[in-house]
């Protein structure tokens, strides 16, 4: 039996903007519904972070969330399974009130999880099924998973020592060898996708901020009988890099398909720029495909940008210029790694609210 495991959808995200919806949906509509047409998939999980934010959610969201997504699954009889994640609960230390009970039930057939951990078979394979944890729930988690007998996990966890996003470490959240007595862990919540060979973050389906740039998203398909992972990866980016240089031989302008980079964010990175006007007309080329935004970095040191090392990396080295700095500093009656473990929570809160 193979499921479609989808995770981090985060409907609403960027304010609600009408781009990331409409990215979201074709995404769903060419590579993530075909595909469950085509390998015969009926059952299809979500683990976690259905909607973006915890508070509310936008009525045009809300609206494309149920067109786009859950009444196609129910359309389409899809056997879908949702697992509440941190960014579908309105308080924090607890799962009482929720997006999935107030959008999902009683209004399709599909089954939640928003509290307790539970266990599930799939075509026989008992697979432990583990909602976000917070105070309430904590105790029947624990006990649940100490007593379990099932080797998989599904759930939405935040375990240390794996990347929120690329090169931003956690160093917070629960350590990775209490769930060792799984030989798969699968999980929603963090946004990069990795491994270590036994926990897997399927990371999100789509990019939200820069530090998804030049990081592949999608989704996966999991196999029962092999338990075997299989990526099928989103083709389609909202943030491009274009490096502009004028001075190459075959360069025109006129000749470039600006329609690709319509409703993305643009940054225009300038190698070499010999002529202002030819300059003017590529920029209006690119504004008349509406981006999100566009914004234009001069490379006055000539760096080598195209191997994206100062910027993609820039998550990486701003957390070690804060880790250092912490590091080899004194202070007195501070413990350095709480203050480290803050400074990321804090720099990754900054990252997903940009």
């Amino acid at each position: 039996m193979k499921i479609a495991l989808l995770t981090d959808t985060h409907w609403g995200v960027r304010s609600d903007n009408v781009s990331f919806l409409d990215n979201s949906k074709k995404f769903l509509d060419e590579v993530f519904f075909p595909t469950l047409e085509q390998l015969n998939i009926n059952t299809v999980i979500h683990l976690g972070d259905l909607v973006d934010r915890r508070k509310y959610i936008n009525i045009n969201t809300a609206n494309r969330l149920r067109q786009d997504f859950l009444d196609v699954l129910k359309d389409m009889n899809i056997n879908a399974h949702f697992i509440m994640g941190n960014h579908d609960c309105y308080y924090k230390n607890n799962n009482n009130i929720n997006a999935l009970t107030e959008l999902i039930k009683d209004k399709y057939p599909f089954k939640l999880y928003t509290h307790d951990a539970e266990e599930v078979e799939f075509d026989h394979l008992p697979i432990l099924i583990v909602p976000w944890i917070s105070d309430h729930n904590i105790k029947q988690v624990m006990e649940k998973i100490n007593e379990t007998k099932s080797q998989v996990c599904f759930g939405h966890f935040e375990i240390q020592g794996f990347e929120m996003y690329k090169g931003s470490i956690v160093s917070h959240g629960t350590a990775r060898d209490f769930f060792n007595k799984f030989d798969v862990l699968i999980s929603g919540h963090y946004h990069h996708r990795s491994s270590d060979g036994h926990i897997f973050y399927l990371g999100s389906h789509a990019e939200f901020t820069w530090s998804d740039y030049n990081d592949d998203k999608g989704f996966h398909i999991f196999d029962t009988e092999t338990r075997e992972l299989t990526f099928i990866k989103n083709p389609f980016k909202m943030f491009r890099k274009i490096w502009y240089s004028d001075i190459e031989e075959d360069f025109d302008y006129t000749t470039i398909n600006y329609e690709q980079y319509r409703g993305s964010i643009i940054k225009v990175i300038i190698q070499n720029k010999t002529n202002p006007y030819v300059f003017d007309k590529f920029i209006e080329c690119l504004e008349n495909v509406n981006p999100i935004d566009l914004q234009i970095v001069e490379d006055h040191l000539n760096l080598n940008l195209e191997d994206d090392i100062n910027i993609v990396n820039e998550a990486e080295s701003t957390l070690t210029i804060f880790k250092t700095y912490v590091d080899t500093t004194s202070f007195k009656g501070i413990d350095k790694g709480k203050l480290n473990n803050k400074l990321t929570q804090l720099y990754n809160r900054a990252l997903a609210s940009e």
